[in-house]
């Protein structure tokens, strides 16, 4: 058996464990220690126990301190080979920044911060103006426009239709039938198509006479409604205001004629369907000021007149084109009437209802060798303030951007225009841009330019649905057909997107009607007692 050395055993009758401390330990500093405690290594020599370059350590156990190094001065001869704080790496090594990297990463992201804010500064205030805008808008929106005809309490409201309803009407019409051409028409002048507002032609006032004789006076219709080839009779002006009338803002009136199986819709004597609307869709539209030059009444008059002499100025003098028929509203001897010819279209409404609608072409033109039927109009400006776009700086280089702008303030005028174009079956239509010469003046004006479109694309470009315009025609003669025979009047009320169908008695405008409305009890005292103090003052 080999020899060995029993060690010595010291007993501790008080636990387990030495008494006494070795020989060969005494000196070397202990570290209390507990089971949990994971032991990674015996001394740190980078001092990644310590924050801020080791002054204050992590962990503050007791004993712990003896175990880390600290450089001292009087210990020249000993340095560190690495004293940069190690890191484990555990999985793939990324890449870290270098300080301009991370400079320039702080600036992206400051710019960005930047960005944001000034978004947010710019939405903020976006809505603020559009708030203001809108805010200005309904105030604007909440004019208040008189009725074009007074109603009498003796007339009794047949239906009342709201626009919402003709949203959804179609119908498609078939090709119509010519029944007559009359009339003359003379050619379109090109020169006029060389003016721009740096070379403008001054307007001229015509002396040619405009006839707008209604539905039943008109004599080819009379001639018509006795050979029964038709139970609708109406002209192109009242058919276009009926296709158009949700866009319609002002208030207009429309006399129903139902007369045994026949329809006549005529325009009232002094109907405000004679004159052209202006601004009237426009965001800031005209006051009613009877004293303004500016006033919703003196601009109609004056759009009227400016399109009249504007539609005979660019025609050339002399040759004329002679229709089949002759003008039916010739005048007297003296009289030079308006080179305007007259169709009469017949469309199918539905089986056995049949409309003739008198159209009216202003001029002919030639393009391509072939003849081109014209429909003439002019658009005016007024004030470049209240519409926002100056003509003679926008007109040569921003033309849609006028274009666009007389579509927003004249929506409804127009789409009549390109509606009763498309009915006419006029080939193209001649818009003329035609300016005041100073905002104050009225009564001059200056050609700035012209422009010419096909009905048919500029019907798409201003959204406007024909078969939605004759679904609405159609709905309003089924409604008129299902009435007993007499007069109706058909309003469209002034403040409200209505129309009111009334039933007239016999000589309802003939006998005592006026236009203003009647006073009421209260004013018609002070009005008596004024006209009394009058009459004295003359027979003194």
């Amino acid at each position: 058996m080999p020899l060995f050395a029993i060690p010595d055993v010291l007993d501790n009758p008080e636990g387990w464990g030495p008494t006494t401390e070795p020989e060969h330990l005494k000196g070397i500093p202990y570290a209390p220690f507990s089971k949990g405690d994971k032991v990674g290594r015996i001394s740190d020599f980078a001092q990644t126990g310590f924050k801020y370059g080791g002054r204050y350590p992590q962990n503050q156990q007791p004993g712990t301190a003896v175990f880390n190094f600290f450089h001292n001065e009087e210990d020249d001869q000993f340095h560190l080979v690495d004293n940069r704080p190690t890191r484990q790496n555990r999985g793939v090594r990324r890449f870290q920044p270098n300080r301009f990297q991370q400079r320039r990463d702080a600036e992206r992201r400051q710019e960005q911060a930047l960005e944001r804010g000034q978004h947010q500064v710019r939405s903020k205030q976006q809505q603020k103006r559009q708030q203001f805008s809108n805010f200005h808008r309904s105030d604007q929106r909440q004019v208040l426009y008189s009725a074009s005809v007074d109603v009498r309490p003796e007339w009794g409201m047949v239906e009342q239709i709201a626009f919402s309803s003709f949203s959804k009407l179609i119908f498609q019409v078939s090709d119509p039938t010519d029944m007559a051409f009359c009339g003359q028409l003379q050619h379109y002048d090109k020169l006029f198509d060389r003016v721009t507002p740096k070379a403008t032609r001054p307007l001229q006032r015509t002396r040619r006479v405009f006839r707008s004789v209604t539905t039943s006076d008109d004599p080819v219709i009379r001639r018509l409604a006795g050979e029964d080839a038709a139970t609708v009779f109406i002209t192109d002006s009242l058919l276009a205001t009926l296709m158009c009338s949700p866009r319609s803002v002002y208030s207009w009136d429309i006399v129903v004629t139902r007369a045994g199986d026949k329809l006549f819709f005529d325009k009232r004597e002094g109907s405000n369907l004679d004159l052209l609307s202006v601004a009237e869709t426009a965001p800031d539209p005209p006051q009613e000021d009877k004293d303004a030059i500016n006033g919703v009444q003196q601009l109609c008059v004056e759009a009227t007149a400016i399109n009249q002499n504007f539609s005979q100025q660019v025609l050339v003098n002399g040759e004329r084109k002679d229709c089949p028929e002759a003008n039916p509203f010739k005048g007297e001897e003296n009289e030079e009437l308006a080179s305007v010819a007259y169709k009469y279209r017949k469309f199918q409404i539905k089986e056995g209802v049949e409309l003739v609608v008198r159209c009216e072409i202003d001029g002919v033109m030639s393009y391509k060798g072939e003849e081109q039927l014209l429909s003439i109009k002019a658009l005016n400006e007024f004030d470049s303030k209240t519409t926002g776009v100056d003509w003679r700086q926008k007109l040569e280089t921003q033309r849609g951007a006028v274009l666009a702008t007389e579509l927003k303030n004249n929506a409804n005028k127009l789409a009549k225009w390109t509606a009763a174009a498309l009915v006419a079956g006029a080939d193209m239509i001649k818009l003329g841009y035609v300016s005041r010469t100073h905002p104050r003046d009225n009564h001059n004006h200056v050609i700035l330019g012209t422009q010419i479109c096909k009905p048919r694309d500029f019907a798409m470009q201003i959204n406007l649905n024909m078969d939605n315009c004759w679904g609405i025609v159609r709905a309003l003669v089924d409604l008129t057909l299902k009435l007993g025979e007499g007069k109706y009047l058909l309003v469209k009320e002034p403040n409200k997107p209505l129309l009111h169908l009334y039933s007239l008695p016999d000589g309802a405008f003939e006998q005592n009607y006026v236009d203003e409305p009647l006073p009421e009890v209260d004013e018609a005292a002070p009005a008596a007692a004024k006209a009394e103090d009058g009459a004295d003052d003359d027979e003194e």
